[in-house]
């Protein structure tokens, strides 16, 4: 097996810590724990009144004694940490949580208050109201039980002077993925300290809201998404997820099974493995919540924000999805398919955030990870209201950059395309449009006009210089109103219709050209695509002009123009490219597995076409039978079939004629298929699609 390729590029089940803390004991009086040691003197109160509630909450988050900031590190600063849960298997999740191990966790906070960013200092980083959020409901979905759940969140809230959220007025609800509030889950003391943090970080964003903590039976797929459709079908308009895993094949189905719900914000953190792209944050349904490191500064905000990046291994999660499409409202042109984050906020351990947690730890810690980061946004769309019934409020940011605090220093690992892992002025992977500046990026607002206008994606185009382009762009607005289009990215020599949608000239200069195609109503409402448009080198007499068709022919651009299963498209040192640093890796686990590669093209008519790529087998597996096999194919059409018993050191190159195809569109396909044993490695680079 082949066991140097990173985990996280496959979505597997992180197994939940074994070693569970001793929970420590909390006396309780009622529903309420005792307020803690050093608490202010407005801790909770039995209020029973939503106004008498909010008054308490707007002086617990003006009062100057709260706003004194108790920081434990720098950001990118190295501190030790436990990962609340480990690595998973095929078909579940894990979730993100990160607890400091260097700071002594506390039954009771110290003289003033506990370590870590308060309830008061992420509305100081944020601009956050002190009031709103009445009448709202945020439901937090996870795996498994968290027996103190409701006493930690009483503690929580009494040291931070907030008031009481508890089953008795009606604020707090646990349940399971079926609505059950007495036969919950099996108890789990890592996912509990992922609970504790959820709960906690939608108090401080929104301590007005009510809260209903949905516990999965299991950190399965299916059980978590069960959990999700409870949620929403209890009446939350905000969902948040701390937890997921890598990507797979199968993730568009569970997008509509668990996650296509308009009219409910639901946001789910980024991951914390660094540079990567996660599920379900790639959902074209949810707004994917990116990590920052939080510090104060001497500048007008009084605060500055970087990318969270501590090392190869741990940081915020971003990239391009490998199998969800492009929202219509995501304009980014670097990324043909969904690309991940779209906002963020605090998730950096060494610039943490103060959490109460009793069953997975011994008290009061400083807690990180995008598992903080996602709440928190769910707490912030609360504030700002609730959502328009057909929206899917991921879309609002892109309407409200203004709104928000651009991130545009760090990066969170190492890319082709820059941006997928570097901050910069704009739109980034790891901070997607920034960080919350007050609740208006999070409004549906006046530029959506309360329409939504839908781009249909016309695929990658090809043409050679000195050809002649028409394509039609096509679109929809859900009220019937005409729309506008523009274009950015265009092949030179190319232009789009204003009023039509149709692109049309002559290319006059080779090239691959990343386009972005932007359709408007009247409203001001809005939709975009994205799609590649390679130029290729106009050839000399005959009917056709000499060209190379594939975009990302050698794969150095990472995850785009492909469609590839998750982990294939890799720089890996596991296997050795062709050239360059990428090329496509399929199979090689030494289980049944299937990885799949594809990209269409149209071959222009009257061309002769010749495909060629670069090959390298390895295996395992012994004799010349044929366990596991590559199968390459062209427009449906079978080209070659490879197997284990090809296996040879280096790359072979392999040539087939296509000219048959000339006047079609081709999707080039190869597929991996591995049998239950023995590994065999099928890596593929230096594609090319050549045309005379």
């Amino acid at each position: 097996m082949r066991e140097s390729r990173p985990s996280k590029r496959r979505r597997s089940l992180r197994r939940l810590l074994t070693a569970a803390v001793p929970a420590l004991a909390l006396t309780v009086a009622g529903f309420m724990a005792a307020p803690a040691a050093g608490a202010h003197s407005a801790s909770v109160t039995a209020l029973t009144t939503a106004s008498g509630r909010a008054t308490q909450n707007a002086k617990a988050l003006t009062n100057p004694t709260a706003q004194t900031v108790r920081t434990t590190g720098k950001a990118g600063q190295k501190v030790p940490t436990q990962h609340l849960c480990a690595a998973p298997a095929p078909g579940h999740a894990s979730c993100f949580a990160q607890r400091r191990t260097d700071i002594k966790q506390l039954a009771t906070a110290a003289a003033a208050a506990p370590s870590g960013l308060s309830p008061a200092n992420l509305h100081s980083a944020y601009a956050l109201p002190s009031t709103g959020g009445s009448g709202q409901t945020v439901a937090l979905v996870d795996a498994y039980n968290d027996p103190n759940a409701e006493s930690d969140l009483a503690t929580y809230r009494s040291q931070f002077g907030l008031s009481a959220c508890t089953k008795a007025n009606g604020c707090f609800k646990q349940v399971s993925q079926t609505g059950s509030t007495t036969s919950l889950p099996t108890n789990d003391s890592g996912w509990a300290g992922e609970e504790a943090l959820d709960i906690d970080m939608v108090s401080a964003a929104c301590p007005n809201c009510n809260i209903i903590l949905v516990e999965a039976n299991s950190a399965n797929d299916t059980d978590l998404g069960i959990a999700e459709n409870e949620a929403v079908a209890l009446g939350a308009k905000f969902v948040s997820n701390s937890w997921g895993g890598s990507e797979s094949s199968t993730q568009t189905s569970e997008d509509t099974q668990y996650f296509k719900h308009p009219g409910v914000a639901i946001t789910v953190s980024a991951g914390d493995e660094d540079y990567g792209a996660e599920f379900p944050a790639t959902s074209q349904y949810v707004t994917a919540v990116g990590g920052t490191a939080l510090s104060t500064a001497s500048n007008s905000r009084g605060w500055s924000e970087s990318v969270w990046h501590t090392s190869s291994s741990e940081g915020t999660g971003s990239g391009c999805s490998a199998y969800d499409p492009k929202p219509s409202w995501q304009t980014d042109t670097g990324c043909a398919k969904r690309m991940e984050a779209d906002v963020s906020a605090v998730a950096d351990p060494a610039t943490g955030v103060a959490v109460y947690d009793t069953y997975g730890g011994s008290g009061w810690n400083v807690y990180g990870g995008t598992s903080a980061s996602s709440p928190l946004i769910a707490g912030v769309y609360a504030l700002a209201g609730t959502p328009g019934s057909g929206d899917y409020p991921a879309q609002y940011p892109y309407s409200h950059t203004s709104n928000l605090n651009d991130v545009t220093s760090g990066n969170n690992g190492s890319c082709t395309t820059s941006y997928f892992c570097t901050a910069r002025a704009g739109y980034d992977g790891p901070t997607g449009w920034g960080t919350p500046n007050g609740t208006a990026a999070f409004t549906a607002g006046g530029s959506t006009g309360g329409n939504t206008v839908t781009v249909n994606n016309p695929g990658n185009q090809t043409t050679t210089t000195g050809g002649s382009a028409s394509l039609q762009i096509s679109a929809s607005d859900s009220a019937g109103a005409a729309l506008t289009y523009s274009a950015s990215g265009l092949p030179t020599g190319l232009s789009i219709n204003s009023s039509t949608g149709l692109i049309s000239g002559t290319a006059s200069t080779a090239g691959t050209y990343q386009v972005s195609v932007t359709a408007t109503d009247s409203t001001g409402a809005s939709g975009s695509t994205a799609f590649t448009w390679t130029v290729g080198s106009g050839g000399g007499g005959g009917g056709c002009t000499s060209s190379q068709l594939l975009g990302n022919a050698g794969f150095e651009s990472g995850n785009t123009v492909w469609t590839a299963s998750s982990g294939v498209i890799t720089n890996d040192s596991g296997e050795a490219a062709h050239s360059g640093s990428y090329k496509a890796w399929l199979d090689g686990y030494g289980s049944s597995h299937t990885d799949t590669l594809s990209q269409s093209v149209t071959v222009p008519s009257g061309c002769k076409a010749t495909l060629s790529f670069y090959l390298h087998i390895d295996t395992k597996e012994s004799g010349s039978s044929a366990y596991d096999k590559l199968t390459v194919t062209a427009g449906g059409k079978t080209l070659a079939t490879y197997s284990n018993a090809n296996a040879a050191s280096g790359y072979a190159q392999k040539s087939f004629d296509l000219s048959s195809l000339a006047g079609s569109t081709v999707t080039l396909k190869f597929s991996g298929v591995e049998d239950s044993s023995l590994q065999t490695s099928f890596v593929v680079d230096d594609t090319a699609l050549t045309t005379s």
